[in-house]
């Protein structure tokens, strides 16, 4: 959202047709012919590997069998940020959102996902905002790739197989211009400009929604059609420049993405993602000069789009230019990564998503309740939460419809709230089974459905990447990160209990008492309240104690630092 939008529009033109472009009614091939040997602006189901899930694919406007050109393997592309400024939680949503896809593709689906990101190192933006810090475009665009990669980090966004700047690329643009003037479907006018030749592929312009605004963008009075974009443009005083056959000058926008993606992936590409504001004229514009450039009838199988992201009450999307934007990182001094992840995960990722405190909230709340239940499992499983019979059949039974459920979700267009709605339906169900009793009565225990439970959510909570969120760190996790902390934290919580079971003995001779009962010793009750201040302060470093009558249990998790919210965020809300 952060390019340039540059409009296309107008009446289409049909000129002699041009062989493997001309348009064409196409018929959906039963025996899954090849995408590239059709013509024409309808999406073609591919030849390759059916995966056995669907996705909406914005070509076709509905959901599609998600086919890829190799088993087992998806070849993915995005575009990637223009490097001039921070980044925003619009951009965070986008990155992360696709991410879980990614994840579940992988992870979950045994899908080797290939991703290629482009950086936009040279721009508009970019020149006129090393002007403003008078300095180069070069040191603008490299403090601003290195801050969005540690950005992309801090949010545990899985690194792509490769970033791919442009400027790396140009020789590549370049040649990828040439063969689109050879072709027949670009020209260069006297100034110096290549502009993209709309009327050369007829009715094959406008997939997207949104390619009938006859607004074209801005340009030279020597455009064929207001459509027609630019490839290639002239360079004006004291902006960088590269030579090439039109003479000195940079790249127009769109041209890189399809040159970059073509020359990682070649003539075919399964997925393509981005925001929705992306579709056009952006993603427009990357099908027809791919399509012209390789003489195909369908470059890319399928393109992905995430929602906007809004500022709760607001209708504009969160963006630079409209001044209303969080970034990413005066955002993590209020809520975790984990937490925004989970933001995401509760909405659908090609859905808007309204951002505000509340539905931070929310998503801490959701992480909270996990937390909660499986700290309680493994005390259950310990020995050290008492409980009534446990429905160990009925636990099994919820334990089979989830794992059935949330493999359906996910394959259905990674329908993410709905998994995360069944595994929130199986903590309920968890729940309701532990309920503890001061005085067991003997009933035969049931903690390995428990354990099941405890490590199918973490397992999956993982493929959305949230490790270790929803249960206690393995010792092993905890040694290595910490020394020998644990074991420290045993002996604490021992004595503690220790003290706090004298001080909870009543005078009447019982074992034990209770805090809010009448009995106790008076001289006692500081001791109570000096272990209640214990727990709490451990709380903030990560050691978790919970008391059970006169027993305490406690679990070990890594800290997460929150910070409250910071007034200007707020004032956004």
């Amino acid at each position: 959202e952060e390019q340039c939008m540059r409009g296309c529009g107008g009446s289409h033109l049909l000129r002699a047709p041009v062989p493997g472009l001309s348009p064409a009614v196409t018929v959906r091939s039963k025996s899954h012919g090849p995408s590239c040997s059709v013509s024409g602006r309808e999406w073609v189901r591919p030849s390759g590997f059916d995966t056995g899930l669907k996705t909406f694919n914005s070509l076709s406007k509905q959901k599609e069998p998600l086919i890829l050109t190799r088993e087992g393997v998806a070849t993915w592309y995005s575009c990637g940020p223009t490097v001039y400024d921070h980044a925003h939680l619009g951009h965070a949503s986008s990155y992360v959102r696709f991410d879980i896809l990614q994840r579940i593709l992988s992870r979950l689906f045994g899908i080797t996902v290939i991703h290629a990101v482009v950086i936009t190192d040279i721009d508009d933006k970019i020149i006129r905002r090393s002007w403003e810090e008078n300095v180069s475009p070069a040191a603008i665009s490299a403090v601003y790739e290195d801050e969005f990669k540690r950005d992309m980090l801090s949010l545990k966004v899985v690194p792509p197989a490769v970033y791919l700047r442009v400027t790396e690329n140009v020789h590549h643009i370049v040649a990828f211009i040439e063969k689109i003037i050879k072709n027949g479907h670009a020209y260069a006018t006297k100034e110096g400009d290549v502009y993209f030749d709309i009327q050369s592929i007829g009715g094959r312009y406008g997939r997207f929604v949104g390619a009938v605004d006859p607004q074209g963008e801005p340009g030279s009075s020597n455009k064929r059609d207001p459509r027609d974009f630019a490839l290639w443009k002239p360079s004006k005083p004291q902006e960088p420049y590269w030579e090439s056959p039109w003479g000195r000058g940079r790249p127009g926008w769109h041209i890189e993405c399809s040159t970059i993606a073509s020359s990682m992936f070649g003539r075919q590409l399964d997925i393509h993602s981005g925001g929705i504001d992306l579709a056009f004229p952006h993603h427009e514009n990357e099908i027809a000069q791919s399509e012209a450039y390789h003489q195909c009838g369908q470059w890319a199988n399928y393109f992905l789009h995430s929602g906007h992201l809004h500022l709760k009450g607001s209708p504009e999307k969160m963006s630079k230019s409209l001044k209303n934007y969080i970034s990413i990182k005066d955002f993590l001094q209020s809520y975790s990564a984990n937490e925004f992840r989970m933001f995401c995960l509760l909405s659908k990722y090609r859905s808007a998503i309204d951002y505000s405190d509340s539905s931070m909230l929310e998503a801490r709340s959701t992480l909270d309740t996990i937390s909660t239940f499986c700290h309680d499992a493994q005390a259950y499983m310990k020995g050290q939460l008492q409980c009534s019979h446990v429905q160990e059949d009925f636990l099994w039974s919820r334990l089979a419809e989830t794992k059935s459920t949330v493999m359906n979700t996910l394959a259905d267009d990674f329908d993410t709230p709905r998994a995360i709605s069944a595994l929130m339906n199986l903590v309920y169900h968890g729940n309701c089974q532990l309920q503890p009793v001061s005085t067991p009565a003997g009933a035969a225990r049931s903690p390995a459905v428990f354990g099941a439970m405890v490590t199918y959510l973490r397992d999956v909570l993982d493929v959305f990447g949230l490790p270790c969120v929803s249960c206690p760190l393995k010792e092993a996790d905890v040694l290595s990160s910490r020394g020998s902390l644990q074991p420290v934290v045993e002996q604490l919580t021992q004595f503690r209990s220790k003290v706090r079971e004298f001080a909870l003995a009543r005078q009447d001779g019982s074992s034990t008492g209770s805090p809010s009962r009448p009995g106790l010793y008076p001289d006692r009750i500081p001791l109570l309240k000096a272990c209640d201040a214990l727990r709490d302060d451990l709380a903030p470093l990560g050691v978790l104690i919970k008391d059970r009558g006169a027993t305490s249990t406690h679990v070990l998790y890594l800290p997460v630092t929150v910070a409250p919210p910071r007034s200007h965020v707020r004032g956004l809300l």
